[in-house]
């Protein structure tokens, strides 16, 4: 496995940022044309995920959804994992259990759905809608052979062998698990309406191209087939879909095969799904001193997940018959695994700071740009952050809180996408980094400036979004890039001017934390201290221009910023 990389033959580079000895950036133009239509803005951006399905009602988990459900412009999709999984309960880092199936003395299964309500009363009472990851296999289904042939040695220290991996056994009987996903199926339909349930996603299994699934891709397909059959005869208009593979080499041959099967059998496939990630840190884990430095400085790769993106929707265009149906990235994020921090490997602070939330505004940029070179398109590009219980203050885990609940920078990149209007707008930046070569990328995205601009139909306001960055989290950009905005056909007038930045000092508790002497038991004072500064910030006072047409403002960009300009005439 090469540093940086999933195996894949996307990417067989190690981990470099493009050019280390390039010059930074120190001037750009950025241009808006506010009187253009671009069609609608997509959002790819309206999706999280986790793998701890129990953390959703806990205290935290609730608030979390319930600050994003405020904020957000549309209903975000959440996909935990685990709904099928047995056990207490009780939320562990990378796993969890929705303990639905169950069996009597006489081998008669029924089902307990207190978990489930508990976890899809959190999603929907938030505002958002499940999609809901049918799996893995419960206890009462793990087939003998698994018990057999697992390799496991019980020990104090961990639980069963269950946990271990048999539950990524396909299911002994199929009719069985039919049945389990219809009385699932059923009760929600029941507990929360068609007019809600319209709206949830249904999808087989989770990455079953690698140890997720100890069985064939002949069985998937199997499954799949009863799957959807049990789903569709209790919910005909129920949305189905997946497979939700990795990005690896093993995905895209698993993403084909199981497309070509579902066309064999004319299989609905209401969306496809498949994952990326920007980065595998080599090693993983350090085990040194407690805050000792990376061995080896690396960052997130953004060309290598445009890469596994531009490669599956390609598999995706060989099939006319799916091409359209919406495409789900259901995991997308910067570096794997998401429940690993700072004391596992120091490359995982740029989790913690204001790299992180201008990253995920470029991401999510480029996946709208490569969008445009494809038939099929990318509908949602999940991030899997969410929260941890238990963790220190600034853990560095993928998420959008901390200890407490105090709010990451990543946190506000979303308040950010919720200001942009329904509309797109024309802009261009002439030192954003052109992504019609994939292959001329490098590993490490070039610094670069770039821009998504938008109007809003309700009130005709201008959001422009603009960032600095480059895939580098120890580049050094003490020095502002100074950046020409002009927006151009506006109504002549007088208009309000909004400045709000993400960057070292602004819409940023984590720096807040530290220049407190990073405290891992903050007094009330420290935590309010915190807290105050945790949302997105103002950059500027509130300022009322007149324009005859044309507004240039200058912006002054350190590496890595993001500012968002909300322009709104005045009445």
């Amino acid at each position: 496995m090469t540093p940086n990389a999933s195996p894949s033959d996307v990417q067989r580079l190690p981990y470099a940022p493009s050019d280390p000895s390039a010059t930074p950036l120190r001037t750009a133009r950025v241009t808006v044309d506010a009187s253009s239509d671009a069609g609608v803005l997509d959002r790819p951006w309206a999706s999280l995920g986790y793998d701890e399905i129990n953390w959703t009602y806990t205290p935290q988990g609730r608030r979390t959804l319930q600050t994003i459900g405020r904020f957000a412009e549309t209903p975000y999709h959440v996909r935990p994992h685990n709904i099928f999984n047995s056990g207490t309960g009780l939320g562990l880092p990378h796993w969890g259990s929705g303990n639905v199936y169950h069996e009597d003395a006489d081998g008669k299964p029924y089902y307990d759905f207190t978990i489930a309500d508990r976890t899809y009363d959190a999603i929907v009472g938030s505002g958002h809608h499940p999609l809901v990851e049918l799996a893995f296999t419960p206890l009462a289904l793990v087939p003998e052979s698994a018990k057999e042939e697992f390799p496991f040695e019980n020990s104090p220290s961990q639980y069963s062998a269950y946990e271990a991996g048999w539950w990524s056994y396909p299911p002994k009987d199929y009719a069985k698990w039919g049945g389990l996903v219809a009385a699932l199926v059923e009760h929600c339909l029941e507990r929360y309406g068609a007019d809600e349930v319209k709206h949830w996603l249904w999808e087989l299994w989770n990455e079953p191209d690698i140890s997720y699934w100890r069985g064939t891709p002949e069985q998937f397909h199997d499954l799949y087939d009863v799957t959807v059959k049990a789903i569709r005869d209790v919910y005909p208009e129920a949305r189905v879909g997946g497979p939700a593979v990795t990005g690896g080499d093993r995905g895209a041959v698993f993403l084909h095969g199981f497309l070509q099967a579902c066309a064999e059998r004319d299989l609905p496939v209401d969306f496809v799904s498949f994952h990326t990630k920007g980065s595998h840190f080599t090693p993983w884990r350090t085990y040194g001193p407690i805050g000792a430095p990376a061995p080896e400085q690396q960052s997130p790769s953004t060309p290598k997940m445009l890469r596994e993106i531009d490669r599956a929707l390609r598999v995706i265009e060989q099939f006319p018959q799916y091409v359209d149906a919406p495409v789900i990235v259901d995991e997308c994020d910067a570096s794997v695994p998401a429940h690993w921090g700072i004391y596992d490997n120091a490359n995982f602070a740029y989790r913690n700071n204001e790299y992180y939330p201008v990253f995920q505004a470029k991401l999510m940029k480029k996946v709208l740009d490569l969008n445009a070179q494809h038939a099929a398109k990318v509908h949602e590009a999940t991030t899997w952050s969410f929260s941890m219980e238990g963790e220190r203050y600034f853990e560095g885990t993928r998420s959008f809180v901390t200890a407490s609940g105090i709010e990451k920078p990543l946190m506000n990149a979303y308040r950010a996408f919720a200001h942009l209007g329904d509309r797109r707008l024309a802009a261009t930046s002439d030192r954003s980094v052109d992504i019609s070569d994939i292959s001329a990328l490098g590993n490490g995205l070039a610094e670069e400036v770039d821009v998504i601009a938008s109007r809003s139909s309700s009130d005709g306001s201008v959001a422009v979004l603009v960032w600095r960055h480059a895939d580098d989290q120890y580049a050094d950009g003490k020095e502002a890039t100074r950046v020409d905005l002009q927006v151009d056909g506006l109504e002549t007038g007088a208009w309000t001017v909004q400045h709000y930045r993400i960057d070292h000092s602004h819409s940023n508790s984590h720096t807040v934390w530290e220049d407190l002497g990073a405290p891992q038991d903050p007094t009330p004072e420290e935590l309010e201290k915190i807290t105050a500064r945790q949302g997105l910030e103002r950059f500027t006072d509130d300022d009322e221009v007149q324009v005859d047409g044309v507004l240039g403002l200058q912006l002054e960009l350190p590496l890595p910023s993001l500012s968002l300009v909300i322009l709104t005439k005045v009445a």
